[in-house]
C-alpha cells in the first residue's frame, strides 16, 4: 500500500495567475477523481506531481520519495497519460512500447519482449501490434497510452481528461481498464467530466480556481445535498428572474426549455419538484456557477 502525501501546493505562473493555491490530498491506493471546470488547475496540479514543472512552495511525497526535490526518484515509479497523447509517425503499438520500455530502464530484450506483450494484451491491442499506431481511433490510442503508463510497475499513475473525445463504447472499455489497473496502485484521474468520477471512483476532489473546494466519497457529497435539489423546467425569458430569486446550480436545455436545478434548505413551492440529487449537483453547487443563459 502506497501513500502520497500533498501539502500547501502552491503555483504561481509569470502572467499572475495563481495556478495552485494551498492545495492538500492524501491519497492510497485506489482510483481518485479530481474533479473541475476547465481552468480549475487541475493539469497544472498533475504536472506539477509528474514532474513536470516546480512548484513554488508547499511538500509532495510519495511514500519516502520527495517529489519536488527529488524527481528522478519519482519517475521511476511513475506512469503518466497525458491530455494530449502524442505518437510517433509510422511506428506500430510493439515498437512504441518497446522505445518506451528501454527509455524507462528496461534493457533485457527478452524480459522487455514479453513485457510489451503482457501489456498490448492487458489493453486488448495485442492482434493490432503491428500497426500503425498513428492509425488508431482515438480509444485505441488511449489504451496504448495506459499500457505505457504501466511501464516499471509504477506506484502512482496519473491519468489527464482520458476520455475527451472517446465514443461511449471505447469509454466504457477504457473506464474497465482503469478500473482494473486502480486496484493495485494509485490512480489520479483528472477531469471535468462527471460521469468519469461516477463510475470509477471510491474518492474524489473538487478543484475550482486553485483550490479544493471539496474531498470525499461521491456518494457523501450527494447525501449532503439530499432533499434540497428541487427542479423545473422554466422559458429562456424567466432564467434571469429565477436567477434572481433562487440559487440556481445547474439548467440544461429539455425539449428547447431550460430545466433548472436550484438549492434550497426548503421547498420552493411554485411549480418546483423535489428531485434526487446527482453528482453534477454536487459538482456545480462547489464550484458556484449556475451556468445561467441569459
Amino acid at each position: 500500500m502506497s501513500t502520497l502525501k500533498i501539502n500547501n501546493l502552491s503555483k504561481t505562473y509569470a502572467n499572475g495567475v495563481k495556478a495552485l493555491d494551498n492545495v492538500s490530498l492524501e491519497l492510497e491506493n485506489g482510483m481518485f477523481g479530481l474533479l473541475g471546470p476547465n481552468g480549475a488547475g487541475k493539469s497544472s496540479f498533475m504536472r506539477t506531481l509528474a514532474t513536470l514543472q516546480e512548484a513554488d512552495s508547499g511538500t509532495a511525497t510519495l511514500d519516502d520519495i520527495d517529489i519536488l526535490n527529488n524527481p528522478a526518484e519519482l519517475r521511476k515509479v511513475l506512469g503518466y497519460l497525458p491530455q494530449e497523447f502524442g505518437v510517433y509517425p509510422r511506428i506500430t503499438a510493439e515498437q512504441l512500447l518497446n522505445h518506451l520500455a528501454i527509455l524507462k530502464g528496461i534493457t533485457n530484450a527478452k524480459e522487455r519482449k514479453e513485457l510489451v506483450n503482457y501489456l498490448l494484451d492487458k489493453v486488448n491491442l495485442y492482434e493490432k501490434r503491428n500497426k500503425s499506431v498513428k492509425g488508431f481511433s482515438g480509444g485505441m490510442k488511449q489504451r496504448v497510452g495506459i499500457a505505457q503508463a504501466l511501464i516499471g510497475n509504477p506506484k502512482l499513475i496519473i491519468v489527464d481528461e482520458p476520455t475527451a473525445g472517446l465514443d461511449p463504447g471505447e469509454r466504457n472499455r477504457f473506464y474497465n481498464l482503469l478500473a482494473d489497473v486502480g486496484k493495485d496502485v494509485i490512480v489520479i484521474l483528472s477531469t471535468h467530466i462527471v460521469d468519469d468520477v461516477r463510475e470509477l471512483c471510491t474518492k474524489m476532489a473538487i478543484m475550482n480556481l486553485g483550490e479544493i473546494v471539496y474531498q470525499g466519497s461521491p456518494q457523501a457529497a450527494i447525501d449532503e445535498l439530499s432533499s434540497k435539489v428541487f427542479q423545473k423546467i422554466v422559458s429562456r425569458e424567466q432564467l434571469e428572474n429565477y436567477a434572481n430569486d433562487y440559487k440556481i446550480i445547474s439548467n440544461k436545455m429539455v425539449g428547447g426549455q431550460p430545466l433548472i436545478h436550484v438549492f434550497s434548505e426548503e421547498h420552493p413551492q411554485n411549480g418546483f419538484e423535489q428531485v434526487s440529487p446527482n453528482l453534477e449537483d454536487v459538482f456545480f453547487s462547489k464550484i458556484n456557477t449556475s451556468n445561467v443563459l441569459v
